[in-house]
């Protein structure tokens, strides 16, 4: 149980605002009804007097606190809500199917539910979701030389100039040769920290965030901009490969990715550092200063913590494994909480993971 009343008066205002960014890295237990639930449990909120703090589930479990049912705080904590990951679940399915508004009914789903709830959770209503994931399918297919008009068919569109429409709305204009297509998959990955978002084609991983990071649409639009590519909703080999390697890093596993990444984005000075981050191991830390002087610069620190912001590989590049010179933690873009949570999880499970 945690007894600093510095760090209980701040957990308690993160419980209060259900602050998303510290998913996993605490749990409150509620002396009046005997609960723990997680921070972002839609719950009313307990007083402050009535709540104590515990870094894991299992202690909470262990002060004889039962979980909570709405928040499921033993289970892998997820923003999606149950209608849709409902509605997720019927795109894949069939995904080339057109949906309209009375299809719903046999979902038992009003269409004002699914506009509302997928806009709150993606930025789009479900019907453009659907859509991106149809002209995803057709992008694949252009790209291996498929003809333009049973790309349209096999995608659901009866009409040429509806697929052309949408084809433009995605892309900014409609291709005129296959090699005019480029086509990046996104995929929404579940974590004890909470979800994350991962773009990939089908060679390398771009992007892989946490869905809560400031400024993680301005990301994507300028990623889709700066390679003239469409990012649609989906999964590949890349994708499914640092879905399982972030599985295992959360099991304690294994704290090192194998998935090939993109490493051509930012300056040479940013590359340097990125690949410098790479080569601290587990369960180990280094200071912006330090790390400016293996870039052969000890006076660039400052450059050295621009190029860890700008770094779009959270936890495959360990940005978080940086640390001020005085021991201090530093920025983060994920949350500051969530690098405090990386560190203290690698430093447990590192050998382990090497054994494993």
């Amino acid at each position: 149980m945690i007894h600093d009343q510095k760090m209980i008066d701040h957990y308690y205002s993160m419980l209060v605002e259900k602050n998303s960014s510290y998913e996993g890295t605490f749990f409150v237990g509620v002396k009046t009804t005997g609960i723990f639930c997680r921070p972002t449990c839609p719950a009313k909120k307990p007083l402050k007097e009535n709540c104590e703090f515990f870094k894991t589930a299992q202690e909470a479990a262990l002060a004889s606190y039962r979980p909570c049912k709405r928040c499921h705080p033993l289970s892998t904590p997820s923003t999606l809500s149950p209608e849709v990951k409902k509605l997720v679940a019927a795109i894949e399915e069939n995904p080339q199917r057109k949906w309209t508004d009375n299809d719903f009914d046999e979902l038992s789903i009003t269409a004002h539910t699914a506009r509302r709830q997928f806009k709150k959770q993606f930025g789009m209503t479900f019907i453009e979701y659907a859509r991106s994931r149809r002209l995803g399918m057709a992008f694949q297919h252009i790209r291996n030389g498929k003809p333009l008009i049973y790309t349209q068919l096999d995608s659901g569109y009866e009409s040429g100039n509806g697929f052309r429409d949408a084809f433009a709305k995605t892309m900014g204009a409609v291709p005129k040769k296959n090699r005019d297509i480029r086509l990046f998959t996104a995929k929404w990955i579940e974590t004890k920290l909470g979800p994350m978002v991962a773009v990939a084609d089908e060679e390398v991983l771009y992007l892989v965030e946490f869905v809560d990071r400031r400024g993680l649409e301005k990301e994507l639009e300028n990623l889709r901009a700066k390679h003239a590519a469409a990012i649609v909703p989906g999964t590949n080999s890349v994708l499914e490969q640092i879905e399982r390697e972030l599985n295992d890093y959360f099991a304690g596993k294994c704290l090192t990715f194998e998935t090939p990444i993109y490493m051509d984005a930012g300056s040479e000075f940013q590359r340097n550092v990125w690949r410098l981050l790479r080569e601290i191991p587990p369960g180990e830390t280094i200071s912006y200063k330090e790390l400016a002087v293996r870039a052969g610069n000890p006076k660039a620190y400052r450059a050295v913590a621009r190029a860890n912001g700008a770094n779009q590989l959270c936890i495959v590049i360990p940005c978080h494994r940086v640390i001020a010179s005085d021991g201090g933690l530093g920025g983060y873009g994920g949350g500051i909480q969530r690098k405090a949570w990386l560190l203290e999880w690698e430093r447990e499970h590192a050998e382990a993971a090497v054994k494993y």
